[in-house]
């Protein structure tokens, strides 16, 4: 990073940098600062100078432009107009680079409650207000909330994202600093809004790594979900055979699921939060919509977990029958 760019970011009171993307962000930013900035500064200027070589009584000349006026306005217009439209598609570039995370990114769960960020780490490993992750590897993050719309803010990243009930949300990011980094939540959520304050610690891989595994308690992801399936009546349908006619949800994910209305829908995660929560949105073909909604029923680290679980089940993984008479 220049010592140039790094003294403007001291100077106009940013955090430092810890992201891949925070540089690009701060470019964006400062840019339109100083064009900002020259556009004032140059209005300001000619209104000064207008207004002190067109005082009153000074002996100037006072007749018409030659020029014509329209020629004046069209250039400006079109010099402003271009202006716009680059920054529109440099933002534009930013904000799809943002949120199109790499394929090879690391998932972590993120769920906001009032007042607290509650995540889970791909091992079961759970972490109240902290989020640990290695450094120089893309992070994906699926965020929901589990009450009111909050807002995971990290100024040091250079993101922020909204999360809002019963919808699962995405976020990025390649921390390239290690260290701990503020995380706050951006968006009132009630009378503690103030003290949802977490921290971000960036790790090495290799630190990231022991830290995941010094942990010898957390629950494998496919026994703590079979056990939610169970506890929520869903093997008692959805378990083969099962006496209720429903469809069975072994290699269901990821799948071309027929709809009663004649159109085909991806089972991907939304697909199955909805199927949970709002079982007769998106009524499969060949079955009645006798699901009951688990909506305000299911808290959402269950609904998180189950849905994980879901996403698992093939034929090598489904169910026996000896689980099913016995989850």
């Amino acid at each position: 990073m220049p010592a140039s760019a790094v003294s403007l970011v001291a100077f106009l009171g940013l955090p430092a940098r810890a992201s891949a993307l925070a540089s690009r962000v701060d470019a964006l930013f400062i840019t339109q600062l100083v064009v900002s900035g020259l556009m004032v500064g140059l209005l300001l200027a000619l209104n000064l100078y207008f207004l002190y070589r067109y005082r009153r009584g000074a002996k100037v000349d006072r007749r018409p432009l030659e020029i014509s006026e329209w020629k004046i306005e069209t250039a400006w217009i079109v010099a402003t107009l271009v202006t716009f439209i680059a920054f529109f598609f440099w933002g534009a570039r930013l904000y799809v680079d943002e949120e199109k995370a790499p394929a090879v990114a690391y998932d972590i769960a993120v769920t906001g409650r009032q007042w607290m960020w509650d995540v889970r780490q791909p091992n079961g490993r759970r972490e109240f207000n902290t989020l640990h992750v290695p450094s120089g590897r893309p992070v994906r993050l699926s965020l929901t909330s589990e009450d009111v719309i909050h807002s995971f803010y990290v100024p040091a990243f250079r993101m922020k994202q909204d999360v809002v009930p019963g919808k699962r949300v995405t976020l990025w990011f390649n921390a390239t600093r290690e260290g701990t980094y503020s995380l706050f939540c951006a968006e009132f959520c009630g009378t503690k809004h103030s003290a949802m304050i977490g921290e971000i610690v960036v790790q090495s891989p290799s630190d990231y790594a022991q830290w995941l595994a010094s942990d010898a308690t957390p629950q494998p992801d496919r026994l703590r979900g079979r056990e939610l399936f169970a506890k929520y009546s869903c093997s008692g349908c959805h378990d083969q055979p099962s006496a209720i006619h429903a469809p069975s949800l072994v290699g269901v994910f990821g799948s071309s699921i027929p709809l009663d209305n004649g159109e085909f829908v991806r089972a991907d995660e939304t697909y199955l939060r909805d199927s949970i929560l709002q079982p007769a949105k998106q009524v499969i073909a060949g079955y009645q919509p006798i699901m009951p909604s688990f909506q305000g029923v299911i808290p959402e680290s269950d609904l998180l977990e189950l849905i994980a679980y879901i996403e698992t089940l093939n034929e090598s993984t489904a169910p026996t029958a000896a689980d099913a008479a016995h989850p």
